[in-house]
């Protein structure tokens, strides 16, 4: 089997949203990214499927975009039924403790709820919902220059006892 292609990095991460316009005071406005697209349709370019929706696209400063989906029906995205509430998440890089910290003020501003500055030990964050019951992290990175290198040697060996583990406690639940 041939070596797959390098994947370069995040183009875009898309979710659905309630409103457009809400969502784009709340990223634009709010977190100050630009709305740099916003495409309309009635159909479904991969599938076909008849649905009219406008898909936004909002830029952040890698080149990269978290963009919506609103597909004007106003209802509110729901959550995994599965799934805590923290796990799914969109995590944004800031270039420092101080910037995630003058995020913080500004969307307590807004009346945005923000939980932390949390000390991940790598990196500093704070998690805040939008308004489509997406949560999101703004964060900057803390670690030692070797920290990923050395995470990196281990991280393998760390999945594998982690999977092994995880199997007993499922067979063990199982009886």
């Amino acid at each position: 089997m041939s070596t797959p292609p390098k994947i370069k990095g995040l183009y875009h991460f898309a979710y659905p949203c309630r409103d457009a316009e809400e969502t784009r005071h709340f990223y634009e406005d709010v977190l100050g990214l630009p709305l740099v697209n916003c495409m309309t349709a009635d159909r479904v370019p991969s599938t076909g499927e008849e649905k009219p929706y406008a898909h936004m696209f909002f830029a952040m400063t890698d080149g990269s975009y978290i963009a919506f989906f609103d597909l004007g029906e106003n209802e509110m995205p729901a959550p995994s039924p599965n799934t805590p509430g923290w796990v799914q998440h969109f995590a944004m890089e800031t270039g420092s403790v101080a910037d995630v910290l003058a995020m913080r003020e500004r969307l307590v501003a807004h009346g945005v709820e923000v939980l932390g500055l949390v000390d991940h030990e790598f990196v500093k964050s704070i998690y805040f919902f939008d308004p489509n019951g997406l949560r999101l992290e703004v964060t900057a990175r803390t670690e030692s220059p070797t920290y990923l290198a050395d995470a990196a040697r281990t991280a393998r060996a760390d999945l594998d006892r982690w999977t092994a583990a995880k199997a007993a406690r499922l067979k063990a639940r199982a009886g």
